[in-house]
């Protein structure tokens, strides 16, 4: 299975664990290009729970021996490109930039037979 497929596995994956945790799922894959940059933002999957809305950034490995944890990859740099992201998702859908809103990133380690996950959710990262 190769790394476009196993992130999409991740982001199915993802998504079923937060609606058994009760988030509403608002929307998926939102792209963004960034002004003044070549670089364009995306934001995984958009979820509300009570007043809070949730852009969740999902990072998947293959569970083998690594150093690295799939969350160590949301740099500075890459949580900075989700801000604005996610800034021009709450203008898009026209809600005040004050609302209530966080970054949040799942962490998923896939054993190699596909078969099982292991999830972890980190929420309201920081960004400052």
């Amino acid at each position: 299975m190769g790394p476009k497929k196993i992130g999409i596995l991740g982001e199915k994956i993802a998504q079923e664990h937060l609606k058994n945790k009760g988030y509403q799922i608002l929307d998926r894959n939102y792209s963004f290009r960034i002004p003044g940059s070549p670089q364009k933002g995306e934001i995984d999957i958009v979820v509300k729970k009570e007043d809070t809305i949730h852009f969740i950034e999902v990072k998947t490995l293959r569970n083998r021996a690594t150093l690295i944890q799939p969350e160590e990859k949301v740099n500075f740099r890459k949580q900075r490109k989700i801000m604005k992201t996610a800034e021009s998702w709450l203008m898009k859908k026209k809600l005040p930039l004050n609302s209530k809103w966080q970054i949040d990133v799942i962490s998923i380690k896939i054993d190699p037979s596909g078969k099982r996950a292991k999830i972890r959710h980190f929420e309201n990262i920081a960004v400052y």
